[in-house]
């Protein structure tokens, strides 16, 4: 009896006969011979219909078949290394074909369409290779942040996604109605994973965050998914240790395990091969320092404008693009201007007018894709700041008990999985990065 199998694993069944069930992702040939390249999720096989070998009706169906159609193939693997597929180099001689659906005129077809079409056909989209090999890198990224915190003493912690407060500025938050009182989707889990360290020392968060932001950049997305990891008696020095070594843990892992997927989406793998530590790290002084050389040195006057920039203000994409092409790494931005980052971030000891903070660029123009910091541990400045920036005390003061009872400096990061994806599969966008992603314009499908 024929053993049903994955496609990923068809090399190990080379002379045997096999069953396979999915989707009819291409077909080809004429008249006694079809060619059906055939996707089950895992990869993909070429299997080849040769009407002597098979029922006359059976044979007639596979003939018939349209794209996406879904069926059960059964036949003997055979070695061929001109058989396209994945892994490829083997296909499949079909001896019993078995319809389960024949699919009707499939909208996405083997010839160009406009990114809104294929974002409106999302759901559909998925089913490409392009998109298949995205996704499944993504999936490893998630696993390998995950492995990396679990092998070295983090405990996953889950946040609500419903808060009575703002994480970051007031002016990206989503409100809702809670049964009368005002409540928000979380911008970040930040602040209850710092109660969450308070009980278990070093832990972390994943989930779906939410952003009001009224931006239409490559880089945003109204719902993205952020790891943030939480660490007791942290230093900002030791933090970027952390986030080093799982950056380089996470390339690490998709460079062992998807060399098939990162030759699907072309992706230059000599880059994320360079991604070894150290990173560089620099000061926000000397970035502004170096912006402003450039700025000086540039002669386009587009770009120019691009770069100006004074001390105190915040990065924008170009001035975080300039930076990291300085960088064949990702390289740290450290001791940002107080003014530009959360109220909770400590200062820095005698300059208050920056705190412990840092970002992490990734190179190519991928910009920031870690922001994290040295949290105040002190009530009385943790008071102050959240009365002047007029943020209310009163959905504070849960927050505020953390630095009543056994307080400790600690610190922490947020490393957003789609900013990450995007840079390690090199795509120009993130809407690709995320099954269905909530743009500006975008909540369907």
């Amino acid at each position: 009896m024929a053993e049903l199998i994955q496609i990923k694993d068809i090399a190990q069944y080379d002379g045997q006969e096999v069953t396979v069930r999915g989707w009819v992702y291409n077909k080809t040939g004429k008249g006694r011979l079809q060619f059906i390249l055939l996707r089950d999720g895992s990869g993909q096989a070429q299997c080849v219909a040769f009407k002597k070998e098979m029922d006359e009706a059976e044979f007639e169906i596979a003939k018939a078949l349209t794209q996406e159609s879904s069926v059960i193939i059964t036949g003997s693997v055979r070695a061929d290394e001109r058989a396209p597929g994945f892994p490829g180099g083997f296909e499949i001689g079909i001896s019993k074909l078995e319809l389960v659906q024949q699919s009707e005129e499939y909208p996405i077809t083997p010839k160009e369409h406009g990114t809104e079409f294929l974002m409106n056909q999302r759901h559909l989209w998925l089913r490409s290779n392009r998109q298949w090999a995205i996704l499944r890198i993504r999936a490893t990224i998630v696993k390998a942040m995950r492995d990396y915190l679990d092998d070295n003493g983090f405990l996953l912690v889950d946040t609500p996604i419903i808060t009575p407060a703002a994480g970051e500025e007031t002016t990206t938050l989503f409100e809702l109605d809670y049964f009368g009182d005002p409540a928000f989707l979380a911008q970040t889990g930040q602040l209850y994973n710092e109660a969450n360290m308070m009980a278990f020392g070093k832990v972390y968060c994943f989930g779906p965050t939410f952003r009001a932001e009224k931006s239409k950049t490559r880089r945003h997305l109204i719902e993205f998914w952020m790891l943030e990891p939480e660490i007791a008696f942290c230093s900002l020095e030791e933090l970027m240790d952390v986030e080093e070594a799982l950056v380089s843990y996470v390339v690490e892992q998709v460079l062992a395990k998807h060399q098939q997927e990162l030759e699907i989406i072309e992706r230059d793998i000599d880059k994320l091969k360079a991604i070894t530590s150290p990173f560089a790290r620099i000061s926000y002084d000397e970035a502004v320092e170096r912006l402003q050389k450039l700025h000086t040195e540039t002669e386009d006057e587009e770009k120019k404008k691009e770069l100006a920039i004074e001390w105190g203000e915040d990065f924008g994409s170009p001035h975080e693009t300039a930076l990291a092409e300085m960088f064949d790494k990702p390289v740290f931005v450290y001791h940002y201007p107080t003014a530009v980052k959360a109220f909770y971030m400590t200062p820095v000891e005698g300059r208050p007018e920056i705190c412990r903070s840092v970002d992490l660029l990734a190179p190519e123009g991928y910009g920031e894709i870690i922001g994290g910091s040295e949290r105040i541990h002190e009530l009385e400045l943790l008071e102050k700041n959240i009365d002047e920036m007029g943020l209310g005390r009163e959905a504070y003061e849960w927050y505020l008990d953390l630095r009543k009872f056994g307080s400790v400096p600690h610190a922490g990061f947020g490393i957003g999985l789609e900013r990450t994806v995007a840079w390690v599969c090199g795509l120009p966008h993130v809407r690709e990065t995320i099954p269905y992603a909530r743009l500006l314009n975008r909540k369907y499908p």
